[in-house]
């Protein structure tokens, strides 16, 4: 986990203000220009790939869109990170696999994104490294800088950074610009769209520490940490430099622990050096999963004793391994893997997510005793990384893609190379069930050329790599040191163990039931799922049957379930309207499924009782409800109405049931550990639904127009208890510092919409005709909305070369644009560019502007508008060419109609839903207030610190 970042300094009402240092990293989030291209149609594509030298021709041959002379005026402003694809709406034709989203080959109007975003980069910076970092664009993306091609990263997953050092206007304005296309799939599961992940802007000296150049690894022996640290050193400059280093470690309460100088090193122009060093740390804090301690490792790289570099790398100090016979263990102790798998989507923001939203995920993951992440199928964003080290989870950090090629080889290359300090991650893993070659001899190749070059790179962890197919004397399973099995319901474990004895196991994708939150009887028609822990056909286990194996197994690691949370995409067993899967152990929101309380009872190591189903039964009464008990208590005994029905003991690992006729009131549970009464568990047939609730995970957020909480969303009948039935709408207001940016109910059939977003039309100004007058004064005849112009000449027909001026003192243009209907709250701009030296401007007859000398935003009345065809008129000064090389403008510009959000609604699901709210940066009290139709209003009021 290399944390690049210098001093930052926060002032009040400034914003952030960086300190000159040796090293800056600088956030780049706020305030990018968005705006849709066309997959298919390159005139709605901006025309992108037409000149006759395009940006692969010749160098600064950037096309308009790419240069700083393109007008975004009109386009959408965000902060980043952005998924468009969370903001479509649902359509049948989009793809299965990404949640019926309407972007992909069936929606090339929304497949193709641009971003584009002007920085200041000051005139004291020349003489240094300036580099762009990405941390994921999804997908295909390609960057330009002041109209200079950068480069390209196929890969929606890994990040990229490009030396922009000599492109850069210094002193001035820089255009970056970025062209999104996800309009082909990478995965078979929601990835969203566009620039979903942070990005930054690097400031080094030419020598400076590379990028994720540190590499920490350690051995522990008799109370003492040997560090061993390599550090790539770069000179990016034309002559040799000679420098000294020097590392300081410091603990978690920022105290000094070890210290190391080396002197006399040199580097040559344009080459890497590794610097190679020992330290010693006596009694070092171990990081594990009860204690995650984390050490920050502090290089600084000296030029004449002047410090020019310096690199902060966080690290943990651990040892891993895993035994063949024993499973794993962490720190020399055995520890068993209880893991989920986990894709980068949430609720309301897709897969753009907050890093609070990790830490939030993370913490639900953990809450019922999980302790191990799988990313699947894709390398993570650093800040998942970052919250597993900082909260002690470990974790499978996943190659995207299986294969020996030089791509596969750079892209794991550049995986490992980011991520090989962090603890938390104890394998790579370079395959997901790769159906085509897995029981191939191929496979087998391809799976141990993997395996070697990721030892060759980092010898500290295993690689990996999840199998699905059957047992076999070829394939993968012959070649791996630690194979990750996926579904035992297809193969043995006993029978792998027996063949390979030296090959260490774990199951990394083991149960896949499916459940709907909060739901207890199949309905089809709904496409709702009972969430008993039942293995829906042959093809599955049960979540409790898949850990008893594991559990009972010395040999194997652990397992990883499919899934932690639920996704979109992969609505098995059914399909559209479904959007989203049935595997979470919780919901897409993050609400706990009964099946979470299984895991808690056994997987935690608090004592556990948690009784299903609900107990509104209308309609049922008399008739057999199906009652479990969650539980790690000895026995469980069950009450209807204070009648007991019955004892019964607790088998390990196992979970208890009764079949009750229904009859409304209260059923009861109370757990008993060594003969005493420990837990009681109570559900209660509720009334209607009276008021509404509102519980934040934090009460305080920070004032840094980042942080969030996580807002539930209940309703309650008159006595104060939730219904778990309710499915009212509800609408949220906010007040103060903080913004809605998503809801969601968990609900994997819900077609509603995530975000509430402003909504933006252009009307481009077509059809420009020309008359040559010989003033810019006393032409009111000709600006008439009903004047008629077809006889007029086409807009700049005739060069405009200075001769021309002689015969065109002031020129009139008429031209139309179209509006569609608009509502009442809509603004509606019209974005002009000057096509004369000075130019006043009418539409529809109307004055709207006088004497412009340069581009204006203009505010358009909605009186002196109409529906379908609207005129404008320009008199104007004509621009004339000086050279005949010299570009004139010969747009006028467009007509915006801007439509602002409407209110953020969700429906509940089975009594629930979510709201994320963000901090805008300022500090105060932010107020969310929620209301439905007959019930009472509720307002959560969570404080905004600086």
């Amino acid at each position: 986990m290399k944390k690049l970042f210098t001093l930052l300094l926060a002032v009040a009402g400034l914003g952030s203000l960086w300190a000159q240092t040796t090293r800056e990293h600088f956030n780049i989030d706020k305030g990018w220009r968005f705006a849709f291209g066309h997959a298919t149609d390159f005139t709605k594509d901006y025309n992108y790939g037409t000149n006759y030298f395009s940006h692969l021709a010749k160098t600064g041959y950037g096309e308009g869109i790419t240069t700083a002379a393109f007008d975004d005026r009109s386009w959408r402003l965000l902060n980043l990170p952005h998924d468009w694809a969370v903001e479509q709406p649902f359509d049948q034709k989009g793809s299965l696999s990404h949640g019926f989203k309407a972007i992909g080959r069936n929606f090339p109007e929304a497949s193709i994104g641009w971003y584009r975003k002007v920085i200041n980069i000051p005139e004291s910076d020349f003489g240094r490294r300036i580099s762009l970092a990405f941390d994921g664009v999804y997908r295909n993306s390609e960057v330009w800088v002041n109209g200079h091609y950068m480069g390209n990263e196929p890969s929606g997953y890994l990040g990229f950074e490009y030396d922009i050092t000599d492109y850069v206007n210094y002193g001035g304005d820089n255009q970056i610009v970025v062209r999104a296309d996800a309009t082909f799939e990478e995965g078979w599961f929601y990835e969203g769209a566009g620039i979903y992940r942070h990005v930054w802007l690097n400031k080094t000296d030419k020598l400076h520490v590379a990028t994720d150049g540190t590499f920490v690894t350690s051995e522990v022996k008799d109370g003492q940490a040997e560090l061993s640290i390599s550090v790539a050193v770069q000179n990016d400059g034309l002559q040799r430099r000679n420098f000294t280093m020097k590392h300081i470690l410091t603990d978690a309460q920022g105290k000094e622990v070890a210290t190391d100088n080396l002197l006399e090193l040199y580097v040559l122009p344009y080459k890497t050096q590794e610097v190679v060093s020992q330290l010693t740390l006596d009694k070092p804090v171990l990081w594990d999963l009860d204690n995650p301690h984390l050490y920050t490792l502090t290089t600084t790289v000296y030029d004449n004793g002047k410090a020019i570099d310096t690199y902060t790398t966080t690290i943990g100090i651990r040892t891993i391994r895993f035994d063949n016979n024993e499973g794993f263990f962490l720190n020399g102790k055995h520890v068993k893997i209880k893991g989920t798998n986990n894709h980068q989507d949430h609720a309301g923001v897709g897969s753009a997510m907050p890093d609070g939203l990790q830490e939030y995920r993370i913490k639900v993951l953990k809450s019922f005793g999980s302790n191990a992440y799988r990313c699947s199928h894709n390398p993570p964003t650093p800040e998942l990384l970052d919250v597993c080290d900082r909260l002690g989870i470990l974790v499978i950090d996943e190659h995207r893609m299986m294969g020996s090629s030089l791509l596969q080889k750079d892209d794991l290359k550049r995986l490992i190379d980011r991520d090989r300090n962090h603890p938390s991650v104890i394998s790579w893993s370079v395959g997901n069930e790769e159906w085509g070659i897995e029981n191939k001899v191929s496979g087998a190749r391809i799976a141990q050329t993997m395996q070697g070059y990721v030892k060759s790179l980092d010898s500290t962890r295993p690689a990996t790599a999840a199998f699905s197919g059957s047992i076999g004397s070829k394939g993968i399973t012959t070649t791996l040191d630690l194979l990750g099995i996926n579904y035992i319901v297809n193969k043995s474990t006993d029978d792998q163990h027996k063949l390979f004895p030296a090959q260490s196991i774990w199951g990394t994708e083991e149960g896949s039931t499916h459940a709907t939150r909060g739901v207890y009887f199949r309905d089809d028609e709904k496409h709702h799922i009972p969430a008993y822990d039942k293995a829906p056909n042959s093809s599955f286990i049960s979540i409790e049957d898949g850990w008893k194996h594991y559990a009972s197994r010395d040999y194997l690691g652990g397992m990883f379930i499919w899934t932690g949370f639920d996704y979109r995409g992969e609505p098995t067993p059914y399909a559209w309207p479904s959007i989203g899967t049935y595997f979470g152990m919780v919901d897409q929101c993050g609400f706990y499924k009964d099946d979470a309380w299984y895991l808690k009872s056994w997987w935690g190591n608090e004592p556990v009782l948690h009784l299903l189903p609900h107990w509104n039964w209308e309609g049922k009464e008399g008739q057999p409800i199906e009652v479990w008990a969650h539980s790690n208590c000895d026995e469980v005994e069950l009450f209807l109405n204070k009648k007991s029905l019955g004892k019964k003991k607790m088998e390990a690992n196992s979970h208890l049931q009764w079949m009750v006729n229904y009859t409304p009131g209260t059923l009861e549970a109370v757990g008993y550990k060594n003969g005493k009464k420990v837990l009681t568990d109570r559900i209660q047939t509720t009334k209607a639904p009276a008021t509404l609730a509102l519980t934040g995970n934090a009460s305080t957020i920070k004032a840094n127009d980042t942080d969030i909480v996580m807002v539930t969303v209940a309703v309650k009948d008159k006595n104060g208890l939730a219904v778990p039935t309710a499915e009212d709408e509800v609408g949220f207001s906010i007040k103060g510092p903080g913004r809605i940016i998503g809801v969601g109910n968990g609900n994997p059939s819900s077609l509603e919409r995530d975000r509430f977003i402003e909504t933006i039309e252009t009307a481009p100004i077509e059809n420009l005709k020309e008359k040559i007058v010989t003033a810019t004064t006393g032409n009111e005849a000709l600006v008439t909305e009903s004047y008629d112009a077809t006889g007029w000449d086409n807009a700049f027909k005739d060069d405009r070369t200075q001769e021309f001026g002689q015969k065109a003192p002031a020129l009139v243009y008429r031209g139309s644009f179209t509006l569609p209907q608009w509502q009442k709250d809509a603004t509606i701009t019209l974005f002009s560019s000057n096509i004369g030296v000075e130019q006043s401007v009418y539409v529809n007859g109307k004055l709207v502007a006088a004497n412009l000398k340069q581009k204006a935003e203009l505010v358009l009345p909605h009186d002196i508008l109409h529906t379908g065809a609207n005129s404008i008129a320009i008199v104007a000064t004509p621009i004339l060419k000086n050279r005949p090389w010299d570009f004139i403008n010969m747009n006028p510009g467009l007509v915006r109609i801007f439509t602002p959000a409407p209110q953020w609604k969700r429906k509940l699901f089975s009594g629930l839903a979510q709201v994320i709210i963000q901090s805008t940066g300022e500090a105060g009290s932010i107020e969310l207030t929620a209301t439905g139709n007959g019930l009472k209003p509720a307002t959560l009021t969570v404080k905004a610190q600086k």
